[in-house]
């Protein structure tokens, strides 16, 4: 019995049976080209450039925010501030403000941010001490 193929949408499906396996492969393995510029560079490329087609970055240079990622990314790694980013504030903001806007596909940590927390107590020191003003 030969191999049954059977396309299903995009996908083939190969049906093989014991014979075929018994016969060597005859497939042929093509080497990587070492001049695709997005094989396999990791974040990074070779010129120091950003892969934007990094299985590492999930997707996110790519949907409805990523040039709002792309702009904060490449400010963040090009940066030579003395504190990496800190001239990026505005970029990161836009980004933010815009995954804001797609709960679905950014969801947001369930998690307080820190900077929340700090905030919150803050305010509440502040309450706290105008209470204790008032009721003296």
């Amino acid at each position: 019995y030969p191999s049954v193929l059977q396309t299903l949408g995009k996908d083939r499906i190969i049906f093989v049976t014991k014979e075929d396996h018994e016969t060597p492969s005859n497939a042929e393995l093509v080497a990587d080209d070492p001049n695709d510029p997005y094989e396999e560079h990791g974040l990074i490329l070779p010129n120091g450039d950003i892969n934007w087609n990094c299985p590492c970055l999930g997707g996110m240079a790519s949907g409805p925010c990523g040039e709002q990622f792309k702009a904060a990314f490449s400010c963040f790694h090009y940066s030579k501030e003395d504190v990496k980013g800190s001239d990026c504030i505005d970029q990161f903001r836009a980004m933010q403000e815009c995954m804001q806007k797609y709960p679905d596909l950014y969801p947001q940590e369930e998690e307080e941010k820190p900077a929340d927390r700090l905030e919150e107590t803050a305010v509440s020191e502040a309450t706290t001490t105008k209470e204790e003003e008032g009721s003296s």
